[in-house]
């Protein structure tokens, strides 16, 4: 039943003995008034809850040094970090919520975050900060919130966490959201330019804790892709077969993480050149490619990044298979361009070498593929692939996305960055700068990378990546 469907919607009260809050018969027109009877009793009959004080969760001995950080960088300053609002989706009902990347990565509370807290460091006189989680905590059952408020009443979204419990499982002092007040002189993430900059760069270069968190979503991507590959005849058999791999990847993101990191991607034939295609109500016929961009988001909110692009019948026809290879090659270069000390923006560069090399040997320029790399005169190649080769990843899919272009894009590469190698080629249906037998093929591959002291290691490589490869777990993936 959702809180459309319901009898009570969101912010609805009732008068009870205790309460002197307005009936909801004066609110609007679909609401049913309760009976006296039920006033009576509601909040009476129900057994002793408990108090739990769990361990701190892994992540908060880690939360805890990214604050310390944030506090160092900002002396005397008191800073707001709001974890956001439900986002309505329609009338009354809304989104899933999802807290801010930056609060959830300061504080620990991920998934199972709490709508409209906040995180506050206020500055002590003699240096640091006190730092306090703001959050609306569960109402007592003798409140009329916890029946008819359908917001955040517990009779209706199910137990909400308490402020000692919170300070226990996240290392940090809490308090009711009633006792926050906000300052004129406060830095506001998100308002503030040089705090929503700092939050982002922290993220750069990540901890042992977020590693292992970011394995842990490419392993579950990598079984999301398995599922893929398992259900292709039914894939194939429906007339939206692209929404069906949507359904397929979205299956294993719940069941085994929180949800997917981003809109799945399900391109087929034509479609896989649409870079950011997510209508995904296309067939999926043989014959054509199927270029699969999917990242499942765990409960810690990290999520994987990797695309395969699949032949549906299971074997790459020629033309297929030499854009395939030649994609992969770029992948492989821009892999080996990686290492510690070299600028972020070399990965692309060493893709783009081979791409345009591959395509003027191709014919495909009116150019040489020195002209095309040249940086003022050139960019013929990128036609067949317009967008970039690589960004960072973590909390967020294009994760440090507000940092500085000196210490992101022009940046050096340093061990405990993962970001994606993704190059791609793409040849539209229409255009007719390229041989018709070109035309419909779109190949992207991409893998999550880890940058490490010894070099790069590439998360996601166990999920197949050559040709042969990919038509041999078909053919296993089929039996």
């Amino acid at each position: 039943m959702s809180s459309a469907a319901a009898e009570q919607s969101p912010g609805a009260t009732s008068t009870t003995e205790t309460s002197t809050e307005p009936s909801p018969s004066t609110s609007t027109n679909r609401r049913q008034p309760y009976g006296q009877g039920f006033l009576d009793t509601i909040s009476t009959g129900w057994a002793e809850r408990p108090e739990s004080t769990p361990p701190a969760r892994a992540q908060a001995p880690f939360a805890a040094a990214r604050r310390d950080a944030v506090s160092a960088a900002f002396p005397g300053k008191r800073l707001v970090v709001p974890a956001g609002e439900l986002k309505q989706r329609s009338n009354d009902t809304d989104y899933p919520f999802r807290a801010h990347s930056a609060f959830s990565h300061l504080t620990g509370w991920a998934s199972d975050a709490e709508p409209g807290a906040v995180l506050v460091f206020d500055p002590r006189a003699h240096g640091g900060h006190d730092v306090t989680l703001y959050f609306r905590e569960r109402a007592d059952r003798t409140t009329s919130e916890f029946y008819s408020d359908a917001s955040i009443g517990e009779f209706w979204i199910g137990p909400r966490p308490a402020l000692t419990g919170v300070a226990a499982d996240l290392g940090l002092a809490t308090a009711h959201i009633d006792d926050f007040e906000s300052g004129d002189g406060d830095l506001v993430l998100d308002e503030d330019d040089d705090l929503t900059r700092f939050v982002s760069e922290l993220r750069l270069i990540k901890d042992s804790y977020e590693i292992g968190q970011m394995e842990l979503a490419v392993q579950v991507t990598a079984d999301g892709f398995d599922d893929i590959v398992a259900n292709l005849p039914a894939i194939i058999e429906h007339a939206r077969g692209e929404r069906v791999v949507e359904g397929v990847f979205h299956q294993r993101a719940r069941s085994d993480g929180n949800a997917v990191g981003y809109d799945t991607i399900a391109a087929s034939g034509p479609h896989a050149c649409y870079l950011h295609w997510t209508r995904n109500d296309g067939a999926v016929v043989p014959g054509d490619l199927i270029l699969i961009d999917a990242g499942v988001e765990v409960d810690s909110l990290y999520t994987a990044d990797i695309t395969r692009t699949l032949p549906v019948s299971g074997r790459f026809t020629d033309v297929q298979r030499k854009v395939y290879e030649t994609v992969r090659e770029a992948a492989d270069a821009a892999f080996a361009a990686a290492r510690p000390g070299v600028k972020f923006r070399s990965i692309h560069e060493a893709a783009m070498q081979i791409i345009a090399t591959r395509v003027a040997e191709w014919g495909l320029l009116p150019v040489s593929a020195e002209e095309a790399l040249d940086a003022d005169k050139g960019g013929h190649h990128r036609r067949y692939m317009v967008h970039g080769t690589s960004h960072h990843l973590g909390i967020d899919v294009h994760d440090c996305a507000q940092a500085r272009r000196d210490m992101y894009y022009d940046g050096l590469l340093e061990p405990g960055m993962v970001f994606t190698i993704e190059p791609g080629l793409y040849f539209q249906i229409d255009d007719l700068t390229v041989p018709e037998e070109y035309r419909g093929i779109g190949v992207r591959i991409e893998d999550d990378i880890l940058m490490t002291a010894d070099g790069p290691v590439n998360l996601s490589a166990a999920i197949p990546r050559t040709a042969d490869e990919v038509e041999a777990w078909i053919a296993e993936g089929r039996r």
